[in-house]
């Protein structure tokens, strides 16, 4: 039986439901899944209410903190999963991903990444969730 170990850092906002955001799986490198986060900040307010781009970067920023809890970091990202509310959000989150992400893969060798535009997420305030797979 594979040892998991299931946490919830202190920099991100508490979960909002039953599950938590990071699960760690392994011992000699582990596997790390890192729940969809939002554009919640650590005291669970959303953030960039209508606008994509603050989202993402606090998405991006809790994606960040969730990945250095677990010991790693972007270029131990081996897949984003995405869901956009919005489908006209689409052009800017991808121009904001390439600018910004291009900083943590220089090479553009960037993890596979898939996008689902969705009807809602847990909030209607919310545009943008990502899940990433980790390789620690």
């Amino acid at each position: 039986m594979a040892e998991i170990e299931v946490f919830n850092p202190d920099t991100l906002h508490k979960p909002l439901g039953a599950y938590s955001h990071v699960a760690e799986v392994g011992e000699h490198g582990k596997l790390v899944v890192i729940a969809g986060q939002v554009a919640m900040d650590v005291d669970g307010n959303v953030v960039g209410v209508g606008d994509i781009e603050k989202q993402a970067a606090q998405v991006f920023a809790n994606l960040g903190n969730a990945l250095e809890a677990a010991g790693g970091d972007w270029k131990n990202v081996i897949q984003f999963m995405s869901f956009v509310t919005r489908r006209e959000d689409i052009t800017k989150l991808s121009a904001w991903r390439r600018r910004e992400l291009s900083a943590h893969y220089p090479d553009n060798a960037f993890p596979p990444s898939t996008l689902l535009v969705v009807s809602g997420l847990a909030d209607e305030k919310l545009l943008l969730e990502v899940q990433v797979l980790a390789a620690i």
